[in-house]
Order: C-alpha cells, then sequence, then structure tokens
C-alpha cells in the first residue's frame, strides 16, 4: 500500500485549519500544520511535504517569502497559495516566485482537494513515466534528461519549478503543434475548467523562457501563434 501522502498547511487562521485538515485527512492525506511563516519554513526544510498550502497574510513571515526561500534553496515542492484577495498581482506574484498554483478564499473544499490531487498526482507521475525514455533532445543547446528530470542548456543544469518541467517536456513532445492556453490548462495542469486562471499559462511561459531561451524578448525554442497558442520549436 502506497504511504499517505502528506500535505504542509501554513496558515494563521486556526479554524480555516481545522476545516482544511478535517476534510485532507477524510481524504486520506496525512497533515502537518503551521501558524506563520517562519515556523512553515521550518517545517517544509525539516519534514519535506509532498505539497504545501500557503498563506499569503502571515505573521513573522509573509507566504510569498516562504515560497521565494523555498525555490532559492531549490526545493521544487509543489505550491498552492492561498489568497484572501481577488487582487490579480497576488496571483501573478505567486506564480513568478514559483508558486505553481493559488486558490482564492472563500473556496469550496470540493475545489481544493481537487488542485491538491492534481498537483500531487502530477509530480508522482513524473519520475515512474520518465523511466521508460532516458532522454529527451529538445534540439540545439537544449536537452531534457527525463531519468532524472532535468533540464541543460548548453550542457548547463536549469533549475525549474515542477509546473516549468510538465510545461517544457509537454510542449516538446509535441513539437510544432500548437496548443490554445485552455488545452495547457487541461493538459498540464489537469484542470477541466479554465476561467481566468489562462493567465497562469502566459505566466509561466514567460518565466520558463527566462531560463531556456538565449533571448527571452525573442524566443527561438517556446513560440507564440498569435491568437491561438504556443508551441515548441525544434528547429
Amino acid at each position: 500500500m502506497d504511504p499517505k501522502k502528506r500535505v504542509l498547511i501554513v496558515e494563521d487562521e486556526k479554524n480555516i485549519v481545522d476545516i482544511i485538515r478535517f476534510n485532507l485527512t477524510r481524504e486520506g492525506f496525512e497533515v502537518l500544520e503551521a501558524y506563520d511563516g517562519e515556523a512553515g519554513l521550518a517545517l517544509a526544510r525539516a519534514e519535506k511535504p509532498d505539497l504545501i498550502l500557503l498563506d499569503v497574510m502571515m505573521p513573522k513571515m509573509m507566504g510569498f517569502d516562504v515560497c521565494k526561500a523555498l525555490r532559492d534553496e531549490g526545493d521544487n515542492v509543489p505550491v498552492i497559495i492561498l489568497t484572501a484577495r481577488e487582487e490579480e498581482e497576488d496571483k501573478i506574484l505567486g506564480l513568478e516566485i514559483g508558486a505553481d498554483d493559488y486558490i482564492t478564499k472563500p473556496f469550496s473544499m470540493r475545489e481544493l482537494i481537487a488542485r491538491v490531487r492534481a498537483n500531487i498526482r502530477r509530480t508522482a507521475m513524473s519520475a515512474p513515466a520518465a523511466a521508460a525514455d532516458q532522454g529527451m533532445s529538445a534540439g540545439g543547446a537544449l536537452s531534457i534528461n527525463t531519468e532524472n528530470s532535468q533540464v541543460y542548456k548548453h550542457g548547463t543544469p536549469v533549475e525549474l519549478t515542477q509546473r516549468e518541467y510538465e510545461l517544457l517536456t509537454f510542449l516538446a513532445s509535441h513539437p510544432d503543434k500548437v496548443f490554445s492556453r485552455v488545452d495547457l490548462m487541461e493538459q498540464v495542469w489537469n484542470y477541466g475548467y479554465v476561467g481566468d486562471d489562462a493567465r497562469t499559462v502566459d505566466v509561466t511561459v514567460r518565466r520558463l523562457r527566462e531560463k531556456i531561451e538565449d533571448d527571452p524578448a525573442n524566443p527561438t525554442r517556446i513560440l507564440t501563434r498569435r491568437g491561438v497558442g504556443y508551441y515548441y520549436s525544434a528547429h
């Protein structure tokens, strides 16, 4: 039997933690909890959870700073930002510093659990699926080792978040095929609904270009078909 997946909740409102813990436990997850940013960061480092639910506004250390600290240390654990504000800047900032997803309060438990499962499932799937194919040439100076989920640019390892890696490998495995934002939300993000979340795709593409392109302003790998979507050029 597979070990229980562990979710770390970092949230300063105890009633919200209690509700999330109750529902996640009922769904078979093991739950860790912290009530301020510093404690959450320490717990993330010590316990290595499978996913983190991270509130933005917290005592001692903001959620954004916790996420950034983990990413700077090379920890690519899936992070879902919880924000009480509908402000676009919060969502975009969360993605810019390496969060995988965000959900706005108030949220339904059904939606939260669906997003937790989707993010954990994609992370768990990436390693076994890679075993069948040890490497994948992405063309030119870029290469992808699917055995260890590592991307190389001019022979140097590139640090990608889990979501950035999945987006790159998905597009690179379908060279020259154009995918709309809705396609990518369904195929890479694993969501059957989109709404305003399509903006997430644009931010992730921009971050990915900054890491893999020689000139992000004039990309040669991940290209835009205006009015349609994105595609990977292996030429």
